[in-house]
């Protein structure tokens, strides 16, 4: 499990998290939701060690990540970030390998190759292994660079929006690749994403964040509700509930002026 305790981040004089305290189950898939500037990237990237903290401590399974060799720590924790920038001309297999440097240092071994070719099966990439990835829709792109992540055989995944401008086919996939990771491999999941309907369909827990705060942090049934939704966007919603799990219209609620 990773807990946040206290965590503040300061620039200058702007507080971008405020007494932030919360945790993320093992093996669950928990949401980061929350309107924009409401903190959910920075928290994500002092979860991944990629932004210090101005004060607080986060800890992996009780043991603060400060005190953790940044090697070890890659090989617990792997993380994708919302703008991946390469300029380098790569293939589908070339970028996966890139997963394993935490291990191999470059020089792959059979274990290597084998974890590659796994997260390539995994994400069905199978045909765009040999493509370039200028070659390329950003969908595809974002499949590859989530087999990256998925190769690094780590422990804890952190996603920074991974469905950013995707159509809505990628999308689902890339959320049932996630489900099947904590379900089936014991992976356990943090991602920030703006679509609650995702979050809601997919999350075992959900981590709501505004003003760099914690609004309300719980399972689905708890989060997902119209009164801590509507508190959180400014929003009215209308949350109806089926078969498959809630949907939450927030275009056209009743009531709501058109």
């Amino acid at each position: 499990m990773i807990a946040v305790h206290d965590l503040h981040k300061r620039y200058g004089s702007k507080a971008v998290l405020s007494g932030v305290s919360t945790r993320f189950p093992r093996q669950q898939l928990t949401s980061l939701i929350g309107p924009n500037g409401a903190g959910k990237t920075t928290l994500l990237m002092m979860l991944a060690r990629l932004l210090e903290p101005s004060s607080g401590d986060i800890q992996l399974d009780g043991r603060s990540i400060s005190s953790i060799a940044i090697g070890d720590y890659a090989r617990r924790v792997a993380t994708l970030r919302q703008s991946v920038d390469f300029n380098l001309r790569l293939t589908v297999d070339e970028l996966v390998a890139f997963g394993r440097f935490p291990y191999s240092r470059g020089a792959l071994t059979g274990e290597d190759r084998q974890a590659i070719d796994q997260a390539i099966a995994f994400l069905s990439l199978e045909p765009l292994r040999n493509a370039y990835l200028d070659e390329l829709s950003g969908g595809q792109r974002q499949m590859a660079f989530l087999a990256m992540t998925i190769a690094q055989q780590t422990d804890y995944l952190l996603l920074d929006e991974p469905l950013n401008n995707l159509d809505m086919g990628h999308a689902v996939q890339i959320m049932r690749a996630l489900r099947r990771l904590c379900d089936e491999f014991g992976r356990t999941v943090i991602l920030v994403v703006h679509d609650i309907n995702f979050a809601a369909a997919y999350s075992d827990h959900i981590v709501a964040m505004h003003n760099g705060r914690v609004h309300c942090s719980g399972s689905v049934e708890q989060v997902v509700t119209e009164q801590q939704l509507q508190a959180l966007y400014g929003l009215e919603f209308e949350i109806t509930h089926g078969a498959r799990g809630r949907l939450c219209n927030y275009f056209n609620p009743p009531g709501a002026p058109r």
